[in-house]
């Protein structure tokens, strides 16, 4: 694995050993000696996952450098290749990026010495987030055998969505997905059920926000709570040991209900902190495929 751009280049083997990694380095591990230098590469607002990758980098020893594209050359016209051969010729050892473009983590993975890990392509990809779901779920669990699992919410526009509904489906779990008619995607080959049925089947509920920035078409929300979203009175319909999940950010009375928010089934709160590790144990993993993190660094 030169790069971390999506899930479905890991094998079974190698997402438990990620998780595996992630509980390591949950429970502390020297920092690096030298300097390596990482550089975050944003075109995206972000703030749990930009943040969660800073404080990871930040634990494991690594200089952070921050690139703000508004102030940079991309305003000039420079393209993301360009930029990124710039910054690993400065003396950058590993760049994380997230840009919009559905496919930009392909365009890039060629011509380059130094590893990139994908932060958010598009609405297609956003593996950290799912390793991190992951992560969260075998913990609760110690399985992903035969757990069904129901992503609510945008599905089309949702990268979420599509990166933990074919990696769940890969180590076993049921799949299923609920969404309004015009958050349906067709492309994923997955069961829909309604909220109710997801309610009562599920034994871990993913909900997903509504995506206005990139569903310019639907600017209302009023009713989504009621007909597509978790209400008080359908959280009591989950099973005993289900739980809720959300990649956040939440929109607080509209895919969920504000006092569900941090509820005794929640892991919402717990995906963030999770997130910490999960990011630290890709970035640790990829710095020692490539000769930059070893023994002599630590």
């Amino acid at each position: 694995m030169q790069h971390f751009l999506s899930v479905d280049q890991l094998n079974e083997e190698e997402i438990y050993h990620l998780i595996a990694l992630a509980k390591k380095c949950q429970q502390g591990i020297e920092q690096v000696k030298k300097p390596i230098f990482a550089l975050n590469l944003f075109f995206e607002p972000s703030t749990r996952t930009k943040m969660s990758f800073t404080v990871a980098q930040k634990k494991l020893g690594l200089e952070v450098l921050d690139f703000n594209p508004d102030s940079s050359s991309v305003q000039k016209g420079e393209s993301l290749y360009d930029t990124v051969k710039t910054l690993e010729s400065i003396g950058a050892d590993l760049l994380v990026i997230r840009h919009p473009d559905d496919d930009w983590a392909k365009q890039l993975g060629r011509n380059l010495s130094i590893p990139i890990i994908n932060a958010g392509a598009g609405k297609l990809e956003h593996p950290s987030q799912c390793m991190l779901d992951l992560f969260t779920i075998y913990h609760e669990f110690n399985t992903f055998k035969d757990i069904r699992v129901t992503i609510v919410g945008d599905i089309k526009h949702s990268r979420v969505a599509h990166s933990n509904a074919r990696a769940l489906q890969r180590l076993g779990a049921n799949i299923s997905l609920c969404a309004a008619p015009e958050f349906k995607d067709t492309n994923l080959d997955f069961p829909y059920v309604s909220i109710d049925e997801a309610v009562e089947q599920s034994d871990v509920l993913m909900l997903l926000r509504i995506q206005h920035e990139r569903h310019h078409e639907m600017n209302t929300t009023t009713n989504y709570l009621s007909t597509y979203g978790l209400t008080k009175e359908r959280e009591r319909k989950m099973k005993e040991k289900a739980i809720i999940m959300h990649p956040a950010p939440i929109n607080r009375g509209v895919e969920i209900d504000e006092d569900l928010v941090e509820c005794n089934r929640s892991r919402i709160f717990k995906q963030m902190e999770n997130g910490v590790y999960m990011r630290m144990a890709i970035i640790q993993l990829l710095l020692k495929k490539w000769g930059i993190y070893d023994e002599d660094t630590i």
